[in-house]
This record gives structure tokens, C-alpha cells and sequence, in this order.
């Protein structure tokens, strides 16, 4: 069997672990978020890629969700010491020595799909992980500006979750350099030519929306023979973990997992899913989704641990094959 997941971070990964229980065997290509990417320290870092890599290489910190298992910090020490901005964003000593590999081989012209393959051959990866792009791509985020009242202003992404914990209201979300962007070579085939597509519970709008945006992504989502299957991120009105609720209110989406599913949209009506797992807990909801057009069905969608992630990781594909065109 072969298997594409567009993926973001923590959720991406959770549920990949999940996914490669469930289905040991089969062949696994994983398309990666790359638009949270910043340049910090002159380092290129890449945290949705890099959070994919720990996890499935068994190197994550499993208190935090990302980073490295057993890290130090005296790096970021010393730059705070030097008075180096930013101090809102701190990079581990173990986790330093990807980045610099990653910015080694960018400057000595290699794209990032090929720095991304000689990153994860480190870690022996039971899956092909791919970015969405080799092009520069790059969320920002429009918020008030403190300083100018009555203003706003653009900040990357990570400011606005690392340092400002998406506290402040998000007005609009901008992938700078999205348009002009391709498909990383291996990404359309990854989506032609598998037997099912995921997306798992990743944030609709800065994970997997961003890779939908880089031009011929979506396209081959919606042409592809493949069944697609979606996982609800939303579970009751609040996100599973991170902030989607606070970036789909900038899009106008409320937090629910039927209005995600309708944010996604039917296949059959210029969208990209066929199906849509929900929790539980939200079942009444079923029937809205399935006026929308999309096959939807509800299961346990806490990821508490690789079983339960695994039977999570069944449903979808149970689903695929009923769904299967």
C-alpha cells in the first residue's frame, strides 16, 4: 500500500506514529509543511520537517512534543548573555547541529528536498519526507501593532506563536512567496500515484492549508485517483493542540469540526476531501457534513497513545476504501 500524508508538526507527526502501527508494511511519503520555516542566528530552521524527523527517529522530546530528547541550552544562554535578538526563540544545542548541516548545504546550492533526504538518512526514517517546496515560503501573520494604535502590522508566524502565544487577535493569514512557489520534485507523484491520501489533524490553515496553497498542490489533490481522507483537528470547539481555533477565526472559520470539513470542501464541489473522521463527541454533526458532500463517520480521534492513534489511523482507511472512486 501506498500512503501520502500532508503534515504539519506535532499533530502530523503524533499521528504518523499511529499510521506506520497500523500499517507497518506499507510505503510511506510524507509532505511537510516548510511555510513556519525562519532564519534565526543565520541558521535556517525548519520546525514542521524537523519535528517529523525527532519524532519518527525516536529523538523528540517527549515532554515538549518538539526539540530534542536530553537537550541543553547553553547556546541560547550565551546569546542572551551577547544580548542577541531574538530571545523569544531559543535553539537547543543538539538541535543547533541540524540547522547547521540544513544551512551548510542550502548556501552550497543544494535544494531542500535533497538537504531534507541527507537529514533524515541520519535518523533512519521508516517514511519518505519531502517539503512542500523547494521555494522559500514563509506564514506571516497580521495583528495589531502595539506600538502604532489603530494600526496593524505583518509578523512571521513563529513571533506570533512562540513569542506572543497567539494571544493577540489574528486579523490575516499571509504565506509570503506562495504564488510563485513549486511543488518539491517527488510531491505531485507522491499524490498521483497513491492508493489513499491523508491529512491528518494538522492546523487547517498554517499546516495543511499552506501546503494546498503552493500552486499544483491542490490541483493534484483534487485530481488524484486516490480516495482523500481528512481527520478533524477540532474536537467539541477547541483544538486538539495548538491554536487552529485562534487562525481559522482569521479566516473566517468557527471551530468545529464540520466547519473545518466545509472549510476543506467536497471533492465532488471544487474542494479536496471525499472523507472526513470526526470524534465521537461531535457526531451530531455528521449529517452537516454529509450535506456538504463529504462521507463522514465518527470515532475516538484522541491521540492518547500509539494504540489508540493506530485504530484512529484504521478508520481513515476503512473509510478510503468506502469512499474509493
Amino acid at each position: 500500500m501506498r500512503l501520502t500524508v500532508l503534515a504539519g508538526g506535532i499533530g502530523g507527526s503524533t499521528f504518523l506514529r499511529g499510521l506506520l502501527r497500523a500499517r507497518p508494511d506499507a510505503e510511506i511519503t510524507v509532505v511537510g509543511n516548510t511555510a513556519d520555516d525562519i532564519t534565526l542566528f543565520g541558521l535556517r530552521v525548519c520546525p514542521d520537517l524537523d519535528t517529523v524527523m525527532y519524532t519518527l527517529g525516536d529523538g523528540i522530546s517527549k515532554e515538549r512534543g518538539w526539540g530534542r530528547e536530553d537537550e541543553t541550552w547553553v547556546i541560547k544562554e550565551e546569546l542572551a548573555a551577547y544580548g542577541v535578538e531574538p530571545t523569544w526563540f531559543g535553539l537547543g544545542d543538539r538541535d543547533v547541529a541540524t540547522h547547521l548541516v540544513r544551512t551548510q548545504m542550502l548556501d552550497a546550492g543544494y535544494g531542500l528536498t535533497a538537504v531534507t533526504e541527507a537529514l533524515s538518512n541520519r535518523w533512519k526514517l521508516p517514511v519518505r519526507l519531502l517539503p512542500m517546496s523547494d521555494d522559500r515560503v514563509e506564514t506571516h501573520v497580521v495583528v495589531d501593532d502595539p506600538d502604532n494604535p489603530g494600526t496593524k502590522k505583518a509578523i512571521h508566524f513563529q513571533e506570533y506563536w512562540v513569542r506572543l502565544h497567539a494571544e493577540v487577535t489574528a486579523h490575516q493569514i499571509v504565506a509570503i512567496g506562495s504564488e510563485k512557489a513549486k511543488p518539491a520534485p517527488g510531491v505531485l507523484d507522491a499524490i498521483a500515484e497513491c492508493d489513499a491520501l491523508l491529512l491528518p489533524p494538522s492546523n487547517p490553515v498554517v499546516s495543511i492549508g499552506t501546503i494546498l496553497g503552493v500552486p499544483g498542490i491542490r490541483e493534484a489533490v483534487r485530481e488524484t485517483a486516490a480516495p482523500v481522507i481528512g481527520i478533524s483537528p477540532i474536537i467539541g470547539t477547541g483544538p486538539v493542540r495548538g491554536m487552529a481555533d485562534k487562525v481559522l477565526a482569521a479566516v473566517g472559520v468557527e471551530s468545529s469540526a464540520g466547519a473545518v470539513a466545509r472549510y476543506y470542501g467536497s471533492r465532488a464541489a471544487d474542494g479536496v476531501l471525499d472523507g472526513w473522521l470526526i470524534d465521537t463527541s461531535d457526531a451530531a454533526q455528521l449529517e452537516s457534513i454529509a450535506t456538504a458532500g463529504i462521507h463522514a463517520q465518527a470515532v475516538p480521534l484522541w491521540m492518547t497513545d500509539e494504540d489508540t492513534t493506530a485504530a484512529m489511523a484504521n478508520a481513515a482507511l476503512t473509510l478510503a476504501e468506502a469512499v474509493r472512486r
